[in-house]
């Protein structure tokens, strides 16, 4: 097709779905103007020195150079949000799934255990349930009150020890299990219920059921959770900003990456260097998904 041909079809196309691409203006707005325009701008920003009181100024690598050699913290943020992704997401899914295999056993008011289980999930990330989750496991909060009054045992300060502190974010995490739990109540009911009658004909106990067809057939619900809930607990931020106070303490020990990243642009506005820290984690996300992805292969099982 020649250039002149080209050139009078575009017009014409463009003209034919008019209508088509003015419902799309808004979310081209959007991904142009809140998106991917940000994007660029911060991956320029990140090769940069930049304060926001000064115009940018290039550095080169110098930032990422920073990251990989001289940055203690930068190491102790990324060691503290590894363990709590690796504690909090396998238990939180596991909390879910044995959840999920209770609500699908044809209990009376389903919709409405289901709407309870899942209101942490909308509840559990704002800042009133990080305030309320401080006031429990303070010194003398609720779960100190109860330990002593129901056992005699005289709980430490949850929060301000070090020791403790990044579990109790933990278990904030479980908490809001609702909406893994919704996800795999759902691929429950997509298992044909003759397949557990066959197998229980054949004499299979429920455990050898459950290893056997359940969890082969929920895998794939197993990876698109496991993969969505392990990048938000990449990017949680609000329970450890609210509980330490925004400081990352006691002694760094609930210091998150984001939390790190948010210190360095908001606390002593050093942009540029929280720019690369931002694209930082984005590369660490898109690894774990690729390679999530390309492990797939090897124990998620589809129909076919």
């Amino acid at each position: 097709m020649s250039r002149v041909e080209t050139s009078r079809r575009v017009p014409g196309i463009l003209s034919r779905n008019a209508a088509g691409f003015l419902f799309l203006l808004p979310w081209f707005i959007g991904f142009f103007g809140l998106t991917l325009g940000p994007a660029v701008a911060s991956l320029y920003l990140s090769f940069t020195d930049y304060n926001l009181l000064q115009a940018p100024n290039l550095v080169g690598i110098e930032n990422y150079m920073r990251i990989a050699t001289a940055d203690e913290k930068f190491i102790s943020s990324m060691r503290v949000t590894l363990f709590y992704v690796i504690c909090s997401v396998p238990l939180k899914l596991t909390f879910a799934l044995l959840v999920a295999l209770l609500l699908n056993r044809g209990i009376r008011g389903l919709p409405v255990y289901r709407a309870i289980f899942y209101l942490p999930s909308l509840l559990g990330a704002s800042v009133a349930i990080a305030v309320l989750w401080r006031q429990l496991f303070d010194g003398d909060g609720v779960v100190n009150v109860l330990l002593w009054n129901l056992f005699g045992i005289e709980g430490p300060s949850w929060i301000s020890n070090p020791d403790y502190s990044l579990y109790t974010l933990i278990v904030l995490a479980i908490w809001q299990f609702g909406s893994p739990m919704i996800i795999f109540l759902a691929g429950l009911r997509q298992i044909p219920v003759d397949m557990y009658e066959a197998a229980s004909l054949d004499g299979a106990s429920k455990t050898r059921m459950f290893f056997k067809i359940t969890l082969p057939l929920l895998t794939p619900v197993i990876f698109f959770n496991g993969v969505v809930q392990t990048i938000d607990a990449f990017k949680a931020f609000t329970p450890a900003y609210v509980i330490s106070s925004g400081t990352g303490g006691p002694i760094d020990s609930t210091l998150f990456y984001t939390l790190y990243l948010y210190q360095e642009a908001f606390g002593f506005f050093r942009m540029g260097y929280a720019a690369a820290l931002a694209w930082i984690l984005v590369i660490i996300i898109a690894l774990f998904t690729a390679f999530s992805f390309l492990s797939a292969r090897y124990w998620v099982h589809y129909d076919d």
